[in-house]
């Protein structure tokens, strides 16, 4: 339902947002460029490009081993704890390690599925002016406007849903047991405090991006990616404005 509500958004609500004059601007930008698009065809292009990019991101990394499974995204031991990890293996306790270091991408794994909505509003609200920015914008563009507006929002929705996994996957035990092992490691003076919740936060929001990236630059650079004859004729466009400057 979700995935299906992602890629109906209503152009109407882009337009809606812009002025007429801004519209008919546009639209007389693209008509004397000979383009072969409109202004409708644009927004309705990167929208859907939009929509493939974080539908796919948020499926991939909200199914099991989505982040725990993927090394780019995989979500390693805080760095202010590493020296912890590396004395655990080091006297055997690998296993514990293991365990830290999969309860906090399960963690980021459940909460990622709250993306998908957040992104949809995002979208809706985009001006006219962002849709035409982001679609010249060259790699990453779309992205980064989806970090722009939305890494509060997100973060906001992940970290009571991150909190809440962390105690559901054990990861909270598993930290306290890791730091009561290393507590009790001879000659050891070095305390480490971690908020895990904000650390497990900034890593999830980092790896849906990254992979909303990686979708959206597909599909800018891929004519294979370019699965509909819209997103053919509308990315087409951008690779020749691209030429042309």
């Amino acid at each position: 339902m979700k995935g299906a509500l992602s890629m109906v958004l209503s152009l109407a609500l882009l337009l809606g947002s812009c002025t007429s004059t801004q519209i008919q601007q546009t639209l007389g930008t693209l008509s004397g460029m000979n383009s072969g698009i409109d202004g409708n065809e644009a927004a309705s292009g990167l929208k859907e490009a939009l929509s493939m990019g974080f539908s796919s991101a948020v499926s991939i990394l909200s199914k099991k081993d989505g982040f725990y499974g993927d090394p780019l995204v995989k979500i390693p031991w805080p760095e202010e704890a590493a020296f912890v990890m590396n004395a655990m293996e080091k006297i055997g306790m690998g296993k514990q390690v293991d365990k830290v270091t999969e309860s906090l991408n399960r963690a980021a794994e459940k909460a990622s599925a709250e993306a998908l909505d957040v992104f949809v509003q995002s979208v809706k609200q985009m001006t006219f002016q962002d849709a035409m920015g982001i679609l010249l914008g060259g790699d990453g563009a779309a992205t980064e406007y989806l970090k722009r507006s939305t890494t509060t929002v997100l973060a906001d929705k992940f970290r009571p849903i991150i909190d809440q996994s962390l105690g559901a996957v054990n990861a909270t035990k598993y930290w306290s047991d890791a730091i009561n092992i290393y507590n009790k490691i001879p000659l050891v003076n070095k305390k480490v405090e971690t908020d895990l919740t904000t650390f497990v936060t900034s890593k999830a929001l980092s790896g849906v991006f990254q992979k909303v990236e990686i979708k959206e630059n597909e599909i800018r650079n891929n004519l294979g990616a370019r699965s509909s004859g819209l997103l053919q004729k509308v990315f087409g466009y951008a690779d020749a404005q691209k030429k042309t400057n």
